[in-house]
């Protein structure tokens, strides 16, 4: 069975099971993002990229824009790879975040936009028209607004190789533990 006949199976198979309001959880994705965060001043950042994602809580982060960066989490540790500071800053993660438990807790706000509550913080998630992934919305933790918006998702019903989900730096690079 073709890749997108077995995707579509699966929404169906999902809109029968559960209502039309569910979403579909991913075992992995790839994307290209553009991230905007909004301080309290109001002072955008924006970022580029492109990300992987293996459930429950692999990331890796491929910033391209506004500058070089990879940012790698395994659910219990955290790599931030700085190209321009030669840099590699790793952290102890104490609270992963699970993005299949932010999506399974997710209800339905208006058409094509859901809200959910996950360790006290509101996520508000729009799907595209095969309920994926679109874009997502939150406070952070310095209470700045983040907005991802994905473009080019690409769900899979299996894991993404450990390898590709590492982050890989010269050995010349500064090691910082935080």
């Amino acid at each position: 069975m073709k890749k997108k006949s077995y995707m579509s199976l699966l929404f169906l198979l999902g809109t029968v099971l559960y209502g039309e309001n569910t979403l579909i959880i991913p075992s992995s994705f790839r994307a290209k993002f553009h991230q905007t965060v909004t301080d309290d001043h109001k002072k955008v950042t924006t970022h580029e990229g492109s990300v992987l994602y293996s459930a429950p809580n692999r990331f890796k982060w491929s910033y391209t824009k506004p500058v070089k960066k990879d940012v790698c989490t395994d659910g219990k540790e955290l790599l931030v790879v700085d190209y321009d500071l030669e840099q590699v800053s790793a952290y102890t993660i104490l609270q992963p975040l699970n993005l299949s438990e932010i999506l399974k807790n997710a209800k339905p706000h208006r058409k094509s936009v859901y809200n959910a509550v996950y360790k006290g913080k509101t996520y508000t998630i729009q799907v595209d028209n095969s309920k994926q992934l679109s874009r997502v919305a939150y406070f952070d933790d310095l209470d700045n607004a983040v907005l991802i918006i994905f473009d080019a998702i690409k769900y899979a019903d299996q894991p993404i190789e450990d390898t590709l989900m590492q982050c890989r730096y010269p050995s010349s690079f500064d090691l910082i533990e935080g």
